[in-house]
């Protein structure tokens, strides 16, 4: 790791100032997904269920991105990418 230079304050604090908002903007959606689970279980919904469907959900859009990319890698040392 490279040793911080001289006059680099600035980027640095600039650096800290963003990962702060973005740290206080997870917890907020994180608040926020918190509510909506709450909200489903008043309405006689099961939390747990649901948040099975959305891993399963969310898993199955990154396997079929991973697999496209595969796709495309494969074609292209197969000589059939355009």
């Amino acid at each position: 790791m490279s040793e911080p230079q001289a006059g680099h304050n600035g980027q640095l604090q600039a650096i800290t100032e963003r990962i702060n908002r973005l740290e206080d903007a997870k917890k907020e959606t994180s608040d926020d997904i918190r509510d909506v689970y709450a909200e489903a279980k008043g309405n006689g919904f099961n939390p747990k269920a649901i948040r099975a469907i959305i891993r399963r959900q969310r898993a199955d859009q990154k396997a079929a991105a991973e697999l496209a990319a595969d796709i495309e890698t494969y074609m292209f040392e197969l000589g059939m990418a355009g």
